[in-house]
């Protein structure tokens, strides 16, 4: 009486006909006659193997401790190299991927390690993933999850992260003086130039405001004397006579006894004899 089996997509099944055999065979129903048939069920889906936490040394002598992920499958084209291949596959991977993690690590300094951790999971990765080609098996990709070193070298990385944040802070306190030193001095450079063009303005300015005063002082001068031209044109002898007399009398009022008449004065009483005259006529 044969056996039913159900071969999910993701599962393959080898069948051997009394010891040898025939291929691998799903997904859907696999039949097996017993004594005559012997089955082994592989599964394709990707496997995350949990590789147990590994002391290694660096290419400069130093202890690290890591653990890390192995995500892995069997190629659903080569899955009867994961039957006939190899005993136990998951086994070998673990076995293998131990080995690999400490020839990679051995290659590299330990400042490399703890800072290049993508490098190093894609080194053991390409490793694996050509080793267990042979049984099948595709090596997807490899996660370190921790890296711990000795205790000695991790408080000496500590004080070297403490002085090298200290140093960062100092030049950034130093740059940032620098900067508010420029800046103020060039506030301070603008701040000249602008009050220098201010004053010089305000002389130009001035100056202008001076020049325009000037000019209509001299013209307020110039037309006052041409006034005084144009009117003492007009004024004739018999004016200029009543001018002579209003003067006199201005001599009559003061403490004087004696005066001292120049030459002209003669003809000014002349004249004002004459307008006596005229006036009596």
């Amino acid at each position: 009486m044969a056996i039913i089996n159900f071969v999910r997509d993701y599962e393959r099944v080898a069948r051997f006909r009394l010891g040898k055999f025939e291929g691998m065979k799903g997904p859907g129903i696999v039949f097996a006659i017993p004594i005559l048939h012997q089955i082994q069920k592989v599964d394709t889906r990707t496997e995350v193997l949990d590789i147990p936490r590994q002391t290694n040394i660096t290419k400069d002598n130093a202890t690290v401790e890591i653990d890390f992920l192995v995500y892995m499958r069997v190629d659903i084209n080569q899955a009867h190299k994961a039957v006939l291949e190899v005993e136990n596959y998951v086994q070998a991977v673990v076995g293998l991927a131990t080995t690999t993690l400490r020839a990679v690590v051995g290659d590299i300094d330990l400042d490399d390690v703890l800072s290049q951790r993508d490098r190093i999971n894609e080194e053991i990765r390409k490793r694996l993933d050509a080793e267990t080609g042979r049984w099948g098996i595709k090596v997807t990709n490899v996660e370190i999850r921790e890296i711990d070193p000795p205790r000695e070298i991790q408080e000496a990385m500590n004080r070297q992260m403490s002085a090298e944040r200290v140093r960062r802070a100092v030049v950034l306190e130093a740059d940032g003086t620098r900067q508010s030193a420029i800046t103020i001095a060039e506030g301070e450079k603008q701040a000249a130039v602008l009050g220098a063009e201010g004053q010089k303005q305000a002389a130009i300015l001035d100056a202008e405001g001076e020049k325009q005063a000037q000019i209509l002082r001299a013209e307020g001068y110039a037309d006052a004397l041409q006034r005084i031209y144009d009117t003492a044109g007009h004024i004739d002898a018999n004016t200029m006579t009543l001018q002579y007399v209003e003067a006199l009398k201005e001599f009559a009022n003061g403490t004087s006894t004696k005066w001292i008449l120049p030459m002209e004065m003669t003809k000014m009483l002349g004249s004002i004899g004459n307008f006596t005259q005229s006036d009596e006529n």
